[in-house]
C-alpha cells in the first residue's frame, strides 16, 4: 500500500525518528512501512501539560522511537493510561481509554495517536466546565 504525501514549502514531518523539512512545495510517495508523522501532529514537551497529552507525547514517543522508543515508553504509557482510567467516570473517556490499550497491545502507535487526540479534546471540554477559582 503506498501513501501519497504533499508538503507545503517548510513543513516538516518526521519518518522513522528523522526530522525533515520540505524545501519548496513536496510531493512523497511512501511505499513501505515506516513511522511517519507530520509537523502539525508533532507533540513538543512543552505542550505535554495534562494527563492526556502526557499519554499523547509518551505514545508519540515510542511510534517515532521504533523498538527502542517503544520500550523506553512502556511504562509509561501503561501508567498514564491507567492514572486516565481511575480518573475518568464517563463511560466515552473509558472507552476511549481501552481503544488506545488495545491499539497499543497491537502495536498500532498511528491509529492509537488518533485516539489520544480524541481523549484530549474530551479533556479539554470536562476542564473548560470547571468553574474557574478566583486566586
Amino acid at each position: 500500500m503506498t501513501l501519497r504525501i504533499s508538503l507545503k514549502d517548510g513543513e516538516k514531518m518526521i519518518v522513522n525518528g528523522a526530522v525533515m523539512r520540505s524545501v519548496g512545495r513536496t510531493d512523497l510517495v511512501v511505499e513501505n512501512q515506516v513511522a511517519l508523522m507530520r509537523g502539525r501532529e508533532v507533540m513538543s514537551p512543552q505542550e505535554a501539560t495534562t494527563p492526556a497529552r502526557r499519554l499523547y507525547f509518551a505514545c508519540m514517543l515510542a511510534y517515532i522511537g521504533g523498538d527502542d522508543g517503544r520500550a523506553a515508553q512502556q511504562d509509561q504509557v501503561v501508567n498514564l493510561l491507567g492514572d486516565l482510567v481511575d480518573v475518568f467516570e464517563a463511560e466515552e473517556p473509558r472507552a476511549i481509554c481501552a481503544r488506545i490499550a488495545h491499539l497499543l497491545a497491537a502495536a498500532d502507535y498511528y491509529r492509537a495517536l488518533t485516539e489520544c487526540r480524541a481523549l484530549i479534546a474530551y479533556e479539554s471540554e470536562a476542564l473548560a466546565r470547571l468553574p474557574v477559582q478566583a486566586a
